[in-house]
C-alpha cells in the first residue's frame, strides 16, 4: 500500500517510479496507491488501509518543504509521530519516504531516489524479520 501526497505531485510521481523499479528485487508488490491532498491527510488514509488484512505494510511518500514559518516543521513532526504510532498500533511496517520537513527546492531532486528506495528497503527488511 502506498500513501502519496498530491502536493509536489510531480516529485512524488518520480518517487513512485523509483519504488516500482525495485519492488520486484524484494519480492514485494503494491496493493493500491492512495493519493491524498497533503501530508496532514496521510495518517488518516494510512489508518484506513492498515486495517485491511490484505495489507501487510505501507509506504508513505511526499515532500514537506521549508517555508517562511514553522508550519512545515510542526506539521512534519506531527505527521511522522502519527505514522510511527500507527505502525505500532497495527504492528505493520511503514516505510517513510517523506522528503523534509524543511527541505529546500534545491535539495528535493537529489533526495527523490534515495528516500523512495530507503522506504522500500525498510519495509522489506521488517517484513523479512517478522
Amino acid at each position: 500500500m502506498i500513501i502519496a501526497g498530491e502536493y509536489h505531485k510531480d516529485t512524488v510521481k518520480q518517487m513512485l517510479r523509483e519504488v516500482d523499479s525495485i519492488l520486484a528485487d524484494y519480492n514485494l508488490s503494491i496493493f493500491d496507491t492512495c493519493w491524498v491532498p497533503g501530508s496532514m491527510e496521510k495518517p488518516l488514509a494510512l489508518k484506513r488501509f492498515l486495517k485491511l488484512d490484505e495489507v501487510d505494510a505501507a509506504i508513505v511518500l511526499g515532500v514537506i518543504e521549508k517555508g517562511k514559518t514553522m508550519h512545515g516543521e510542526i506539521m512534519g513532526h506531527s505527521v511522522i509521530n502519527a505514522i510511527l504510532s500507527l505502525q505500532l498500533e497495527f504492528m505493520k511496517p511503514i516505510g517513510v519516504g517523506i522528503i523534509g520537513p524543511g527541505v529546500t527546492d534545491d535539495q528535493i531532486e537529489e533526495r527523490i531516489a534515495p528516500y523512495a528506495r530507503n522506504a522500500v528497503k525498510a519495509v522489506a527488511s521488517m517484513l523479512s524479520s517478522s
